[in-house]
């Protein structure tokens, strides 16, 4: 009588817990790209909504404002507006030369992923800022 024993071997289990640490370290990079790109995308957003905002208010009053609870945002209390996500905030001055200019900042742990996109601005004459494409993208 034979007896057949069934499992795995500590080979077989190393070779498959290397192959997992090898895909690991490729796909973990990609997934926090796309996680700090995603949030950026809300912080686009966030400094459309709040541009009309601003139009509107200036149809409203014959000016702009830099308190965005006039706007209707609540604001926290750096006197900014918090995005969705909670990832970025957004304040607003006013400006002679550009009307006004929204500035997204990053906040929390978008705050530590970010390298070039730290703050996202555009004014009322549409400029944008940075420079680097990829923070509008």
């Amino acid at each position: 009588m034979q007896l057949y024993v069934k499992g795995f071997s500590l080979i077989e289990l190393m070779i498959t817990v290397a192959i997992l640490g090898i895909l690991s370290s490729i796909a973990y990079p990609s997934y926090v790209d796309y996680v700090t790109r995603s949030a950026r995308a809300d912080a686009l957003a966030g400094l459309v909504h709040v541009a009309n905002l601003q139009e509107q208010y200036y149809l409203d009053h014959r000016t702009y404002t830099d308190d965005v609870s006039k706007l209707g945002l609540p604001k926290n209390s750096n006197d900014a507006w918090e995005v969705e996500n909670k990832l970025y905030e957004i304040s607003a001055a006013t400006s002679q030369e550009r009307g006004f200019v929204l500035t997204a900042t990053a906040i929390g742990a978008q705050n530590n992923r970010e390298k070039e996109c730290k703050t996202i601005t555009v004014d009322g004459t549409n400029k944008k800022g940075p420079e680097n494409k990829d923070c509008w993208q």
